[in-house]
């Protein structure tokens, strides 16, 4: 069962994806001494690395009934393959003190899988084709690089057998399509929900704001309660240190909403979260992994994905003046160009350059309107930055020819808003995944679930 941690929440709190913070779990114990400093660095490229071959694992798993959910049986042969499914999934590298809390977590998502299958069997119009699952299996090996073959042969070299691929996917398209049959309409948010989301969102742009992925571990959910969770939390650290792909555990092993889109948090607002997870974030930078971040109810790992100043963004209007020169032109012709406009340069202003530019033959003029220093050509940027409003600073040379810009107004800005559509469909998946989470908790509730 996943929870909605404040991470998560927070970025939904600022417009990002919801209006509302959402709570974990109550305290299972007090929470042990806790480190914000970083633990290492992973680098920018850690969530989008392609999963590499991974040696066989071998798990001493008896071949007996290891649960019962209802009237369907989960096999020790069942728990294997999923535990070797996660680990290929996942990237990590089990060790032996690794095992008893992934044999736990494999275990609770196939009882998962068995409520889901059973719930599925109650709607005989849900059927999920071979063409369907056939495509599945080649969006996932594209996203490696991959052909739908080689990606099977890859996992089969794991011990993954091909039909609990199939079967995963088949169970993962049907559940998600009936969630969004039976929610669809429920998840709509109102116009006074997204307007409210948009204030929040120009509130917060001037704050600091941090790109965040996640990781909670639920302490209800770990062997072992909150200090099972800082091992956990120790113990996944260290594999991602060791090369295993940030998203690819967060989707695995993390019990945040965001675990579906490999831990992505979005832009977190500066004093929308608890103290330790603020204070571990202003120690964090571009890159960073933090070490466990201790809070009510569970664990955090953090990755700093990159950092913002709201109100840092610098808006500049520019106009200029050219003189058209191919990138061939001799040394001779770039000096003649720029005498020329050298000599025109103290009779400019912001007001006239367009209108000199037009009563001489051989010059372009142009205003190049309002926009951020940082999406201006890096010839500019000097002057973007640095010249006083109102200046004409030059010449410049480009691959286009030889400039005069005038530099016609300055002013900061608040960082890039998202669009109104953006925000409304975050919130329809926050308000979606809060259905399914008490869709499958009801389900369970009612389920008769024993373990051997």
């Amino acid at each position: 069962m996943r929870v909605t941690g404040f991470l998560t929440a927070a970025a939904m709190s600022a417009g990002l994806a919801s209006t509302a913070m959402a709570q974990g779990a109550p305290r299972q114990d007090p929470p042990p001494a806790q480190n914000a400093t970083a633990a290492g660095s992973i680098g920018p490229q850690a969530s989008r690395r392609a999963p590499r071959l991974i040696e066989r694992t071998d798990f001493q798993i008896a071949d007996g009934v290891v649960a019962t959910v209802n009237d369907q049986i989960i096999t020790g042969f069942d728990l294997r393959q999923r535990i070797l499914l996660v680990v290929a999934m996942s990237e990590v590298q089990p060790t032996e003190e690794d095992l008893p809390q992934l044999q736990l977590e494999a275990l609770e998502a196939l009882i998962e899988d068995r409520l889901k299958t059973q719930e599925i069997a109650r709607f005989p119009d849900l059927k999920v084709t071979d063409e369907e699952i056939n495509a599945e299996i080649a969006a996932m090996a594209q996203e490696v690089r991959a052909t739908p073959e080689s990606y099977i042969s890859l996992l089969g070299q794991a011990g993954i057998l091909e039909r609990t691929i199939r079967d995963q996917v088949r169970i993962s398209i049907a559940w998600r399509r009936l969630v969004g049959g039976r929610f669809g309409s429920r998840s709509r948010v109102s116009t006074a929900q997204v307007d409210a989301a948009m204030r929040q969102v120009a509130d917060a742009a001037t704050k600091e704001q941090y790109l965040i992925g996640e990781i909670y571990l639920e302490a209800a959910q770990t062997q072992g309660g909150m200090q099972g969770a800082v091992n956990r939390a120790e113990q996944l650290i260290r594999q991602m240190l060791q090369g295993a792909p940030f998203q690819s555990v967060a989707q695995n092993f993390s019990d945040a909403p965001s675990a579906v889109r490999g831990g992505d948090a979005g832009w977190v607002i500066e004093g929308t979260l608890p103290a330790p997870l603020q204070e571990a974030m202003e120690n964090l930078q571009p890159g960073d992994l933090s070490n466990p971040v201790v809070v009510d109810g569970g664990v955090y790992i953090l990755y700093m994905r990159d950092k913002r100043q709201g109100s840092a963004t610098q808006l500049v209007s520019l106009r200029q003046i050219m003189v058209e020169l191919p990138e061939s032109a001799s040394p001779d012709q770039v000096a003649a160009a720029g005498a020329r406009l050298t000599a025109l340069q103290p009779q400019l202003t912001c007001d006239n350059m367009l209108t000199r530019a037009t009563s001489e033959a051989g010059l372009l003029g142009s205003d190049l309107g309002e926009g951020d220093v940082q999406s201006i050509i890096p010839q500019f940027q000097d002057a973007a930055r640095n010249a006083a409003p109102g200046s004409v600073v030059g010449p410049i040379r480009t691959q286009l020819g030889v400039h005069l810009v005038g530099v016609c107004g300055r002013r900061a800005g608040a960082a890039e808003l998202p669009a109104r559509q953006d925000i409304e469909n975050r919130l329809q998946r926050q308000q979606l995944g809060m259905l399914e989470r008490r869709y499958l908790r009801d389900l369970r509730a009612d389920a008769l679930i024993e373990t051997k």
